[in-house]
C-alpha cells in the first residue's frame, strides 16, 4: 500500500473513532440526564406524597414496563427469580414441570416439560391456569415468584389445577403430584429401522451438544445412514448449543448463524472440520412450538439445502439476548441483535401489534387454517429468499417454514382419552399396574423388543382404566370409547415401556403410529421423493 493511501486511510479512522466519540458522548449525556429525571421523581415522591410506597416497587414496576415496551422478549428478572429461570437449562428441582407466562394478569402454560408430571395428565401449552389449590389466580397482580411458590414443593406432594383452555365450554380440573423435574435434553436416541436413526430434543441446554454427540455415535456405530431429528416442541435454549449440533452436519467453513444489531457489529458463526455426520440423508421436524435454537438449526439446514424440513411452521423467535446485572443482585435479559439464517433472513414473528397479539399468534394461525392446510400461508414477495446450493425459495418473516407440510391431527382432541388424561387416570393406572406385575414383566420380557412384540394392553387394563375414570366423574360413552381406545392402548403401552426401561422407548411405541415420524421415513427411504422435495420440484 503507498504512503499516501495509508495517511488517508489513518485520517479516516481518526475521524470516524472522533465521530463514533462524539455521538456516544451525545448518548451518555442524554442516559444521564434521563437517569437525574427519574431520580427527582422518586425522591420527590418519598419527601411528599400523601401515602407510604414502595421505591423498590415502584422501581421495579418502572423497569419491567419500559422493557414490555421495547420487545416480548426483554424482560426484569428480580434477584428472587434468576436461579429458578436458569433451572430448566443447568440445574434440578421439585415441581410440576411447565414453563409459563403472565400474561394480562393471567397465568398461561407456555409449554409442559417432557417426561414431567404436566405432561403427564395431559396440560397444553396456551392452558391458563385460573385456580391453584382452589385459591383463585387470575386477576390478582400475580408475579412469577409467587407462580413459583404455588406449584413447586416436595417430590410426591399433590397440587391441584382449575384451568381454561380455548375452543372448551368448561373449566378443567387436574389434580398433579410433583416430582423431579428432567433437566436432560435429549429425549430419545434409537434406530428406527437398518438405516433410518430418531434423535429428539426438548431444548437447549448447557449438555445438549454433548447429548447429541453421545447419540449420534451410538446411532452410526448401529449403522445410521440417514436422521429425523424431531425438534417439535423445542422452543430453544442456548443458541451456542444450536452452532454446535449444527456442526456435526456440515463440512468445514459453512455459515451457520449470524447477529447483528443497531450497536451489534455483524458475529458470524462458522462450522468447522469436526462433525461426524457430513453426508447421511437428514430430515428435520418442526411445529409451531419449535422456536430460538431450533429455528437456527432448521433455518441453516435448509438454507445449506443439507436436509429437509417436515411440519408446520415453526414459532418465529428470531431475537437475541443478552443478560445485564443489576445493582441488587436483580438483572435484565435485554435484545441486544437479530439472528440471521445464513441466506439472510430474519425470521423473528411481528410484534408491532403489541404482546397480546404476538402471544395470541399460535391460536390465529388455527383460525385463519394454516394448521389444516399449507395453502392458508401467505407471504408477500419482499420475504422470498433462495437456497444456497439449489436456489429453492424459502420465506423469512415469521418462522421457518417447512418443506413438507404436515397438518394438525385433529383426531388427537377426542374428549374421552383426554379427560382420562388430565383427570390424571392413565398414569396413575400405569404406576399401580407397575407396583403390582413389575417383577412378572421383568421375568418374562428379558428386553424391549420382546415387550414390544409380544405384549398387548387387555381388556381387563382398559376396563380398569375405565372404572378409574368413573370414579372422577368420566363417565364412558360407548361411541367415544371405540374412537380412542386403540390410542389409549399405545399411550399404556408407551408408558409402560418407559418406566421399565427408558424414554427412548416411550418414543419407540408412539412413533410407530405417528404421522410425522412415518412420512420422514417415507422420504428418507425413498431417495427419488428425497431428491425431489430437496429441488423443489
Amino acid at each position: 500500500m503507498s504512503s499516501k493511501k495509508l495517511f488517508l486511510r489513518n485520517v479516516v479512522s481518526i475521524c470516524l473513532v472522533g465521530l463514533f466519540m462524539y455521538v456516544g458522548g451525545l448518548k451518555a449525556q442524554s442516559v444521564k440526564n434521563q437517569a437525574i429525571k427519574y431520580q427527582n421523581l422518586l425522591a420527590l415522591i418519598d419527601a411528599f406524597y400523601v401515602d407510604t410506597v414502595s421505591l423498590e416497587r415502584l422501581t421495579e414496576d418502572a423497569i419491567v414496563k419500559v422493557l414490555s415496551e421495547l420487545d416480548p422478549h426483554s424482560v426484569y428478572i428480580s434477584k428472587d427469580e434468576i436461579q429458578e429461570m436458569n433451572e430448566p437449562l443447568q440445574g434440578s428441582f421439585s415441581g410440576i414441570g411447565i414453563q409459563f407466562n403472565i400474561l394480562r394478569d393471567t397465568l398461561m402454560v407456555v409449554a409442559t416439560i417432557p417426561g414431567g408430571p404436566s405432561e403427564k395428565v395431559g396440560l397444553r401449552a396456551g392452558d391458563r391456569i385460573l385456580k391453584i389449590d382452589n385459591e383463585n389466580v387470575a386477576a390478582i397482580g400475580l408475579k412469577n415468584n409467587d407462580v413459583r411458590k404455588s406449584l413447586r414443593g416436595d417430590k410426591g406432594t399433590i397440587v391441584s389445577l382449575v384451568v381454561k383452555r380455548k375452543r372448551e365450554k368448561e373449566l378443567i380440573d387436574f389434580v398433579i403430584t410433583r416430582d423431579n423435574i428432567p433437566i436432560h435434553s435429549l429425549d430419545a436416541a434409537y434406530m428406527i429401522n437398518n438405516q433410518i436413526g430418531y434423535i429428539k430434543l426438548n431444548r437447549f441446554a448447557a449438555t445438549t451438544s454433548e447429548e447429541f454427540l453421545e447419540a449420534l455415535i451410538k446411532l452410526k456405530a448401529e449403522n445410521m445412514q440417514d436422521m429425523i431429528l424431531d425438534l417439535r416442541g423445542n422452543g430453544g435454549g442456548y443458541m451456542q448449543a444450536a452452532i454446535e449440533i449444527v456442526d456435526q452436519l456440515f463440512e468445514a467453513e459453512q455459515l451457520i448463524v449470524y447477529t447483528q444489531g443497531l450497536t451489534n457489529p455483524r458475529r458470524e458463526n462458522i462450522s468447522t472440520a469436526k462433525g461426524i455426520f457430513k453426508k447421511g440423508k437428514v430430515v428435520v421436524l418442526l411445529d409451531e412450538g419449535s422456536a430460538s435454537a431450533s429455528e437456527i438449526v432448521a433455518g441453516a439446514i435448509q438454507d445449506w439445502d443439507r436436509g429437509l424440513i417436515l411440519g408446520r411452521r415453526s414459532f418465529g423467535k428470531g431475537l437475541v439476548q443478552r443478560q445485564f446485572p443489576l445493582s441488587d443482585g436483580s438483572m435484565i435479559r435485554l435484545t441486544t441483535a437479530h439472528y440471521y439464517t445464513p441466506t439472510g433472513r430474519c425470521i423473528q414473528k411481528s410484534y408491532e401489534k403489541g404482546l397480546e397479539d404476538y402471544h395470541l399468534d399460535i391460536l390465529n394461525r388455527y383460525k385463519s387454517g394454516e394448521m389444516i392446510s399449507a395453502d392458508s400461508i401467505h407471504f408477500p414477495d419482499s420475504l422470498k429468499y433462495n437456497t444456497l446450493v439449489k436456489k429453492r425459495i424459502v420465506y423469512g418473516g415469521g418462522g421457518i417454514m417447512p418443506d413438507i407440510f404436515m397438518p394438525i391431527d385433529t383426531a388427537a382432541n377426542f374428549k374421552y382419552f383426554n379427560l382420562l388424561v388430565r383427570k390424571n387416570v392413565v398414569y396413575p393406572f400405569v404406576v399401580n399396574y407397575m407396583d403390582r406385575n413389575l417383577k412378572k414383566l421383568r421375568n418374562k420380557y428379558a428386553n424391549f423388543e420382546d415387550f414390544d412384540k409380544n405384549f398387548e394392553v387387555s381388556e381387563e387394563m382398559l376396563q380398569e382404566i375405565v372404572s378409574m375414570g368413573e370414579k372422577e366423574g368420566i363417565e364412558k360413552n360407548e361411541e367415544d370409547y371405540l374412537a380412542v381406545v386403540d390410542d389409549l392402548k399405545l399411550h399404556v403401552k408407551a408408558l409402560l415401556a418407559r418406566d421399565l426401561w427408558e424414554s427412548s422407548e416411550y418414543y419407540k411405541v408412539v412413533n410407530k403410529k405417528n404421522d410425522f415420524i412415518l412420512k420422514a421415513v417415507e422420504v428418507l427411504s425413498n431417495p427419488k421423493i428425497y431428491q425431489k422435495e430437496l429441488a423443489n420440484e
